[in-house]
């Protein structure tokens, strides 16, 4: 997770958190919710604290950032998923979003019309309360075959660019291909990962 961490943490995204919200009040913490799957849930760690919610705050805090990172993650959901709970979750009135879904549609082969309407639907009703968001991005696994790879692999840089949303293009970039960063299963990162 260290490597998904560090990566999304130097990306600027949370630059625009941090100005976005501390022009209202200087000594309140960003509160920033990880909105996604398994990936960030944790699926697999032996301790909730090596999950990407708890690592992203430990390294944007150890970075001078005063944040707190709300975990709003289910195991094998897909963007559907995502979308009917998506009211319940912004209950918790978060100060930026990072939205990670995708791999549950992926795995299941779910039309990536579907995917990417449910995306473009979350994005912009979490921009509708002035809340930045950070697409974190999914790639189809190569099986699936070439036209739906490449239909699947444009959704997230493609709503992106239609909401204006901030993005970090793949959310396991720095751990998938790196050996010994990965689970077993090869889908989910380890604790280093």
């Amino acid at each position: 997770w260290l490597a998904v961490v560090l990566t999304l943490a130097c990306s600027g995204a949370f630059s625009v958190a941090h100005n976005f919200v501390y022009g209202a009040d200087a000594n309140a913490p960003i509160r920033i919710m990880a909105f996604g799957d398994s990936l960030s849930a944790g699926y697999g760690l032996p301790d909730v604290a090596e999950a990407f919610p708890a690592q992203l705050e430990k390294a944007l805090k150890d970075k001078g950032y005063n944040v707190v990172v709300l975990a709003s993650a289910i195991s094998g959901e897909t963007t559907s998923g995502a979308r009917s709970r998506l009211e319940w979750s912004l209950a918790d009135k978060p100060d930026a979003v990072i939205v990670e879904f995708g791999g549950n549609d992926a795995l299941r082969a779910i039309d990536p019309k579907v995917t990417r309407d449910n995306m473009d639907f979350i994005v912009r009703r979490i921009q509708k309360d002035g809340t930045p968001v950070l697409i974190a991005g999914m790639l189809a696994p190569p099986n699936l075959g070439r036209d739906y790879e490449q239909r699947f692999n444009t959704i997230f840089s493609g709503v992106a660019k239609d909401t204006g949303a901030l993005l970090h293009p793949f959310f396991l970039d720095g751990a998938i291909t790196v050996p010994g960063l990965m689970q077993g299963d090869h889908i989910h990162p380890n604790p280093e990962g």
